[in-house]
């Protein structure tokens, strides 16, 4: 949509995965790139950096195990929270694979519709079919997994909320390039 937030989108698409050793590298430079964009955007990503920092690789993974793939209710296949288990889901993950192979995006060892391929997918398509993606699956499957930790204790709230900010001034700032 905008080269500005287009880095940012793929760089927060990286740290929606399995942390690993590099993942602090990722935390700081992203944290960098919203400084330069936006300080109400880095402000909401600072509790998410500084916890982060203060964990080891080992403490991190465990977090993100128990904040993400042991509770179904945030788990970041976005199609899960649009579909739940009905067939609408898999024709969904059909339509962001074929997305996916279009713009050469490769799966992680994810399924299609996780979080961090559809941030990737939002920084390379075009305006109209990026707001489409937002309105359709990012924004709405967003806002359900910040409702399931609304009361949770985990620095990933901050990340998410990050995210979903980052996506609306990344569709708002498209919009007024564009036109749209």
């Amino acid at each position: 949509m905008t080269r500005t937030t287009d880095g940012i989108l793929v760089r927060l698409g990286r740290l929606v995965t399995y942390p690993r050793e590099s993942y602090l590298e990722d935390v700081d430079a992203t944290g960098e790139d919203l400084g330069r964009l936006d300080s109400e955007l880095r402000a909401a990503f600072v509790p998410f950096g500084d916890a982060m920092r203060g964990l080891s690789t080992d403490q991190q993974q465990e977090l993100y195990t128990r904040t993400f793939d042991l509770n179904p209710m945030c788990t970041l296949d976005l199609g899960w929270h649009l579909f739940g288990e009905q067939y609408e889901r898999g024709a969904f993950m059909v339509r962001m694979r074929q997305a996916l192979d279009r713009h050469c995006i490769v799966e992680n060892g994810e399924l299609p519709d996780h979080l961090s391929h559809l941030l990737q997918l939002a920084a390379c398509l075009d305006p109209d079919a990026a707001r489409a993606l937002l309105d359709d699956a990012l924004r709405p499957g967003l806002d359900k997994m910040l409702a399931s930790l609304e009361s949770a204790d985990t620095p990933f709230k901050a990340l998410l909320v990050t995210v979903r900010s980052v996506l609306l001034a990344h569709a708002a700032a498209a919009e007024e390039v564009h036109g749209a």
